[in-house]
């Protein structure tokens, strides 16, 4: 036989239940704007029916329900989409950076263009074919002298333009490292606060939403593995534990010699990129995390906006070269200034000036060499003889004033294969096939940052139909929950009125 007050006690739990059950919707609906927020719901449970099986059982035809609770509060959330998100954030974040960083170098060599470099080398050859008509016309040699200056100008102000943006993607690389540290330890305290709470039996859904955005932000800059360790205690079956944060390469698998920045005892390993000279030219030479041996960049397999920015910058190759895309362009311009410069001297030193001088340098090698050549276009210059005296210029073959042969052979430079720059590769051709390399890479790249994006969207919709919040869906539950509540509270009504037959009407006939 159950309580007389058995109902009530079954209407009391379902009022408790419904209530919780309302304020979770609330609780959703206030988040409904919140970035990364999951929405909650509240798993309802029958509580144990009444009597339990025993030898001392009462006589009854059955067992009777006693109502309901909350068995939990859990989020809904997909493991799956998580996992894809995070790869596609990933892949978004290596090829933009690779992406924003040949903008600049595109934004930088500005070909093609009046003002890029290609034009003003075409000026200076136009200028030495004039020159050729009228070797003694001092105008005519003033242009070929000012556009000669404005030649090498263009040289040092790309070079230093490329080394300034450089320099730039270096500032961004330790911005990134400390961006990972920073996010990881605030996923170590996150840890932290998730292990004092799971063990009481409790699920901070809050605090799971927030490591996982934390973890959503760093999949951005390096690919990570997540796994997750029980809290202990009594946690529930459904709590997630704290999380350990391993590298991983582009397929999200543990590097070969495996790297944790948060291992399972919850201590960040921080990490750091170190940069050195390399064959004249300063590069990334390592990639730190405290607690393992440095890992050399090629070896840093592991994708997101730092390993791009890193790939932009340049890097030292497990061959102690150098690879990367503003090294290799500034290592091309440096080349290709030093092999137009030291070219057109040795056909100039042939040549005779109008004071009849020969021997005469145009520009100013400065100590380069075909094998210390590296920086030569940051300090490329016309010769301070050249610079003071346009009657320098050695426009003829022999020492006749009305020759200018020796200015043809100087124009005719610009057509000359030199075997500096490779097999029949002029000055020119080997310009327009570092620009060309450009313009392919960044086409390449940039569709590859259009892909992502639209990847990236499509998991990022397909995630936030399943954890997002729908104002709809959350109304509707709203008021089944609210009508739920109002049926618990007619059952006490009813039970009332009952109990009210029973203590104060009963047994009074005849009195």
């Amino acid at each position: 036989m159950t309580s007389t007050f058995h109902g009530l006690e079954i209407a009391r739990r379902a009022l408790f239940t419904q209530q919780s059950a309302l304020k979770t919707t609330s609780h959703n609906i206030a988040n409904a704007n919140t970035e990364g927020y999951t929405r909650q719901r509240v798993n309802f449970s029958q509580t144990s029916p009444y009597p339990t099986p025993s030898r001392n059982q009462p006589h009854m035809p059955g067992q009777v329900g006693t109502g309901v609770e909350a068995g939990s509060i859990e989020r809904v959330r997909d493991g799956f989409l998580d996992y894809q998100y995070r790869g596609e954030h990933n892949q978004h974040g290596y090829w933009g950076a690779k992406a924003d960083a040949l903008s600049q170098m595109e934004q930088i060599m500005n070909e093609p263009s009046d003002e890029g470099l290609a034009k003003t080398m075409d000026r200076f050859w136009s200028s030495l074919q004039d020159l050729a008509v009228e070797p003694e016309d001092t105008g005519a040699r003033a242009v070929v002298q000012q556009r000669g200056i404005a030649t090498t100008e263009t040289f040092n102000y790309l070079s230093r333009s490329l080394s300034n943006v450089q320099g730039d993607l270096r500032d961004e690389a330790d911005i990134a490292t400390k961006e990972v540290n920073s996010l990881v330890t605030q996923i170590s305290n996150v840890n932290k606060r998730i292990q004092e709470i799971e063990p009481h039996g409790y699920l901070p859904n809050d605090l799971y939403d927030e490591r996982d955005r934390l973890i959503d932000e760093l999949s951005n800059l390096v690919n990570v593995k997540v796994s997750y360790e029980p809290a202990g205690g009594q946690a529930k079956k459904m709590a997630m534990g704290t999380a350990t944060i391993e590298l991983a390469d582009e397929k999200g698998r543990s590097l070969p010699s495996p790297v944790q920045l948060l291992d399972s005892n919850n201590n960040v390993h921080k990490m750091d990129v170190s940069f050195g000279e390399v064959n004249n030219q300063q590069v990334v030479t390592g990639i730190n995390v405290e607690g393992y041996d440095s890992m050399k960049p090629e070896n840093f397999i592991t994708t997101g906006k730092l390993k791009g920015i890193i790939e932009s910058h340049g890097f030292e190759t497990n061959d102690g070269e150098v690879d990367g895309q503003y090294t290799n362009m500034l290592a091309n311009l440096d080349k290709m200034a030093f092999a137009f410069a030291n070219r057109f001297n040795e056909v100039h030193r042939e040549g005779f000036t109008l004071n009849g001088d020969t021997d005469v340098n145009f520009f100013d090698l400065d100590g380069a060499t075909d094998t210390d050549y590296i920086g030569f276009a940051n300090r490329i210059a016309v010769t301070d003889e050249i610079k003071t005296d346009e009657s320098q210029i050695a426009a003829a073959k022999n020492n006749n004033k009305g020759d200018g042969e020796n200015a043809t052979r100087l124009a005719d430079v610009k057509s000359e294969p030199q075997a500096f720059l490779g097999e029949n590769v002029t000055v020119q051709s080997f310009y327009q096939a570092s620009i060309g390399r450009m313009a392919v890479d960044a086409q390449e790249v940039n569709r590859m940052v259009k892909n992502a994006e639209t990847l990236k969207g499509a998991v990022d919709e397909r995630r936030q139909s399943v954890s997002g919040v729908s104002l709809d869906e959350e109304m509707a539950n709203m008021v089944k929950f609210q009508h739920a509540y109002n049926a618990a509270a007619r059952t006490i009504t009813v039970v009332d009125e009952m109990l009210d037959r029973v203590i104060n009407n009963m047994g009074i006939v005849g009195r």
